[in-house]
């Protein structure tokens, strides 16, 4: 028996657009289709749909995803902030596809990539430069700041969306290629696998680069690059951590040989413990976390400061985590929080900020103690290092 014919309609929508829904459901009434295919992975259906998948926020710690995860929930908050100043729930667009096709009994095929591997891909390739430039653009938007009136309906036309995606290009490379010429590529792929009368539902930035991997597939890249998480390069933090360690234990070795004075030596640790522990519980409380966690910064900065395999947040979010002992339901919550203060509140958040702002803080520490160490002890550390070069050189 012959196959019936592939025939691939795309809709390219915005994803916070009442006049996207209308289309989409227009589209599906007027076509038939025998698949109606949507941009998402199964993680973000199963969201779509209300259903949360557990996360464990002790693993996510450890797992050193911190930065990672609190960058996905802000920007998730700031589309749903567009959302609601639109009158229209994020995704709304998908929604209305997947429930036109359930109650027609059609297939629905997810043709998306898993938003775990693109957000690690795109956090991984980022730039640090590219990701304080987006972290910057996502609190200017949560706070209002340089805010300009949008016609959403306009972003489908192919004009606006080439501007936007140019736009995109030249503020982030990286963020781009993952979050817009990977998935095209990757959902591309996923509709040429599959049969019959299909309507494709997706944003309208990713319609030219499907369209054109439709019509040469040969141009589409390994699947298995593009689904691979790729190795971490030379951690930038790490080398900068392992750095301050080099520079505080030979900082050590010359304080303990240049014959300073016991006293001079504890009055020097006192201000080091005192520095990194206060500006570490210091970032605790912006976070507006528990006091037994500004406590545990304030307790270990001081003695993570000279490890750089351990954080400081890394101790204050896994106490936050035992105050907090945060729920499936606070991940609904922290799904559908609609304002700074809700997200702020919300535990999970609050885990994951004060994680980072005590590391933040740690880091500041150490090198604001590095310095009024070196000047409480009066050393100068460049005619000792000179000096100790000429006796061993």
């Amino acid at each position: 028996m012959d196959e019936p014919e592939t025939k691939i309609t795309l809709v390219g929508t915005a994803h916070v657009s009442e006049k996207s829904v209308r289309e989409v459901q227009q589209a599906i009434d007027e076509l038939k289709p025998d698949v109606v295919a949507v941009e998402l992975c199964q993680a973000r259906y199963m969201a779509l749909k209300g259903e949360v998948e557990e996360t464990s926020i002790k693993d996510v710690i450890k797992s050193g995803n911190v930065y990672l995860l609190l960058m996905q929930y802000l920007m998730a908050y700031v589309q749903r902030k567009i959302g609601r100043e639109l009158g229209v729930e994020p995704g709304a667009e998908m929604l209305a596809a997947i429930d036109a096709a359930e109650e027609r009994n059609i297939q629905i095929a997810l043709v998306d990539r898993d938003i775990r591997i693109t957000m690690q891909r795109f956090w991984g390739k980022m730039k640090f430069r590219e990701k304080l430039k987006m972290l910057f653009a996502i609190i200017e938007s949560i706070v209002g700041i340089g805010e300009e009136e949008i016609e959403i309906d306009s972003i489908t036309d192919g004009d606006i969306v080439s501007q936007l995606i140019e736009e995109l290009r030249r503020y982030s490379p990286s963020a781009a290629e993952v979050l817009i010429d990977e998935r095209d590529a990757y959902i591309a792929n996923q509709l040429l696998h599959l049969r019959g009368n299909i309507v494709a539902v997706v944003g309208a930035g990713h319609l030219d680069g499907i369209r054109r991997h439709l019509r040469d597939p040969s141009s589409i890249k390994s699947m298995d690059e593009i689904e691979t998480v790729p190795k971490k390069r030379i951690n930038i933090g790490k080398l900068f951590g392992f750095g301050i360690f080099a520079f505080l234990m030979l900082t050590l070795v010359i304080i303990i040989t240049s014959g300073v004075s016991m006293h001079l030596m504890l009055l020097a640790l006192g201000y080091w413990i005192v520095i990194n522990g206060v500006l570490s519980a210091t970032g605790v409380v912006i976070a507006r976390g528990h006091p037994l966690s500004a406590l545990t910064a304030f307790a270990v900065a001081w003695i993570t400061s000279l490890n750089p395999m351990i954080a400081a947040g890394w101790f204050a979010g896994l106490v936050e985590a035992w105050v907090r002992s945060p729920t499936t339901g606070d991940l609904k919550e922290l799904i559908d929080v609609e304002t700074p203060s809700e997200l702020l509140r919300n535990p999970i958040f609050k885990i994951l900020l004060v994680t980072a702002l005590a590391n933040i803080g740690s880091v500041i520490g150490t090198l604001l103690g590095a310095y009024i160490v070196i000047n409480v002890t009066g050393i100068d550390i460049e005619a000792v290092m000179n000096d100790a070069l000429t006796r061993w050189f």
